[in-house]
């Protein structure tokens, strides 16, 4: 649930007046930064515990592989996002109140790069959803299995 605040909420951050604009890149920063933790947590989680029993035809291996692109890439982005905004020269405060560490400082050269990347796993993100809503839909209008009741 937290993508879909801080998704939109980046998108639309060129939009907000200066005296505000802070306030919400604050708000992307600290809930991106919550998204990584909760994604490592989760994918610790699926790494211990393993995989639910799936398919084994052309349906499981398409999951198998939108699930990991959707860990890899709900992992980048607020890294490479992370890392941006260090390169831009601002140091990331979790929420106002805990400065963050970074392996980098304010380097201008690189942060183009970072910014490009967050902005392309972005849309990637938005893509997979789509696959995974769609996997979802297919299960449950198409095979009428329990693999929609599964996810819920």
């Amino acid at each position: 649930m937290l993508v879909f605040a801080v998704w939109p909420l980046g998108l639309l951050l060129k939009y907000f007046k200066d005296d505000v604009k802070l306030d919400f890149y604050l708000l992307h920063e600290s809930f991106g930064f919550l998204v990584l933790w909760l994604m490592l947590l989760r994918l610790g989680i699926r790494l211990i515990q393993g995989r639910p029993a799936h398919e084994t035809d052309w349906a499981g291996t398409v999951s198998a592989i939108v699930h990991w692109l959707l860990y890899f890439a709900l992992i980048l982005m607020p890294i490479s996002g992370f890392l941006a905004t260090n390169a831009h020269g601002f140091p990331l405060r979790w929420f106002g109140f805990l400065p963050v560490w970074s392996p980098i400082g304010r380097e201008p050269q690189i942060a183009p790069v970072f910014s490009v990347i967050h902005a392309a796993t972005a849309w990637l993100i938005l893509v997979l959803v789509a696959l995974h809503i769609a996997g979802a839909l297919f299960h449950r209008m198409i095979r009428k299995d329990d693999v929609f009741q599964r996810m819920l």
